[in-house]
């Protein structure tokens, strides 16, 4: 017969409200009435119980298809009693020697944190997480690690699948979690041993991008099922699924967390904000965007999160996606610094676009091009300019010797020098000096309307963050730089 307050007793354990009181009152139940045990062990579902703690894994034939996440069958119904049997047998031996918490196996243990979320060691069954800043890292009953970033709305429905509401989930999955399975509005993806990205925005399309092995996709309401491998993406609309490119810059991946953790504690965040201030007071400030108040910017883009937790970057995300710029027109500028922090995706197309002002007519030598071509170089292009002889570029334009291609994915400082005066360019890549070009000619820099991202929407876009663009009208030293590295990097 069914007891009314036990009963009552069970629904608060299984959602997380129990008190400790009401959560004694539960054991001392189960302990006393071996009828109530094995009631207790059809709430908590035996098999799947059983399953986790025992890793059971079910065979490939057994896999019902287009079923997500693979379940077991049930046991026959000859075979009942034995479950039962065992199962309280199971609950004796969990009760004697750990308690009533020994029964409820986590689905996830949160082993490192940034931000507003829940702080780590702690565990996690079927609760709702929310969080606005940051990013959680998770540790699931079997093995595969995920990173979540803020802002992010996630639910594990089990060890072997989590639904996310929004946010930006990376999971590296090994074998022992195969079949992982990410849930999202427009469609679900189930791993086959990997790692890979789901991006589930607060409005449009959510993707999967794989970044290593293989994921099988389904949109919701599509007939079929859509096997991405190695540099492959999706995004889901509609019952269609629509091949993107890779947006690897779009996740934070798990072995990231240590460096972003330990950058935090180091007190990275202090330090950058005491050069902002320092930048701001510069009297050749030109521009200086930190994108605190993102919402006021012209341009199409889509917002993210910056370095640091809760703070805030434009995230190019299409062809077109761009940010307005006007400033500097006043005058010519005989020196000039630009830098930023950007966080790449693939490059080409055949050139990521930082800062382009607009015209690059004849008439207006000096306009001011900055990009990165195909193979990852930097590029400084002024109109009119040309190489001093003996210059080893190829196409005209100074170019760094460096690829930023091995720092994609990263937050990573790009900045670049001009001197008309002494007819220099000098490229440097997180605070190192990388290379000088010398100029024959060399006009002042022309300023005025520009665009960071997309240009002209033809072969100068921009995929990834960016955060804290710089303007100077001045040439910073090699030390300044330097500095300008060192009190901006979010890692240690």
């Amino acid at each position: 017969m069914s007891d009314p307050l036990r009963e009552q007793w069970l629904r608060e354990y299984l959602d997380g409200t129990a008190s400790a009181e009401t959560t004694a009152r539960l054991e001392r139940a189960l302990c006393e009435d071996p009828a109530w045990r094995l009631r207790f062990l059809e709430h908590l579902n035996i098999d799947q119980a059983l399953s986790a703690t025992f890793a059971f894994a079910p065979k490939e034939e057994e896999l019902r298809p287009g079923t997500y996440p693979p379940q077991a069958a049930p046991a026959p119904a000859a075979n009942r009693h034995i479950w039962g049997a065992l199962a309280a047998g199971l609950t004796l031996l969990a009760l004697g020697s750990w308690g009533l918490q020994s029964l409820r196996t986590p689905y996830a243990v949160v082993t490192s944190t940034t931000g507003t979320g829940p702080r780590e060691g702690t565990s996690l069954r079927s609760a709702q997480v929310r969080f606005g800043a940051g990013a959680v890292e998770f540790l699931t009953a079997k093995g595969a690690r995920l990173v979540v970033e803020a802002p992010a709305e996630v639910r594990f429905e089990s060890a072997e699948t989590l639904r996310v509401f929004r946010g930006k989930v990376a999971a590296d999955v090994p074998p022992s979690a195969k079949g992982f399975t990410v849930l999202t509005p427009n469609g679900n993806a189930v791993d086959l041993g990997t790692r890979f990205g789901v991006d589930v925005p607060e409005s449009g399309d959510a993707e999967v991008h794989v970044f290593q092995g293989e994921v099988i996709a389904q949109a919701t309401g599509a007939q079929t099922k859509q096997s991405l491998r190695t540099g492959e993406a999706l995004a889901m609309n509609n019952g269609v699924g629509a091949s993107r490119e890779l947006r690897s810059a779009a996740f934070i991946q798990p072995d990231e967390m240590p460096q972003l953790s330990a950058g935090l504690a180091w007190g990275q965040r202090d330090r950058a904000q005491a050069s902002l201030r320092a930048l701001k007071a510069e009297p050749t400030l030109i521009a200086l965007m930190d994108f605190t108040d993102c919402g006021s910017l012209p341009g199409v883009f889509r917002m993210a999160q910056g370095r640091w937790p809760g703070s805030f970057a434009p995230e190019f995300v299409h062809e077109g996606d761009h940010i307005k710029l006007d400033a500097g027109a006043e005058r010519g500028w005989p020196q000039l610094t630009l830098s930023a922090w950007v966080r790449l995706d693939q490059l080409g197309s055949p050139y990521q676009s930082l800062y382009h002002t607009d015209g690059w007519q004849s008439e207006t030598p000096g306009q001011v091009h900055w990009m990165l071509t195909q193979d990852g170089k930097m590029r400084l292009a002024l109109r009119g300019n040309s190489l001093a002889p003996g210059s080893h570029e190829h196409q005209g334009f100074p170019d760094s010797s460096t690829s930023v291609l091995p720092q994609r994915g990263r937050w990573v400082h790009l900045a670049v020098v001009y001197d008309a005066d002494a007819r220099s360019v000098r490229f440097y890549l997180n605070g190192q000096f990388d290379k000088e070009t010398l100029q024959n000619v060399a006009h002042a820099a022309r300023l005025g309307p520009a665009q960071i991202g997309n240009w002209n929407r033809q072969d100068r876009k921009l995929s990834g963050r960016m955060d804290e663009f710089l303007l100077l009208g001045r040439a910073m030293n090699d030390q300044e730089i330097r500095n300008l590295y060192l009190s901006g990097n979010p890692y240690h």
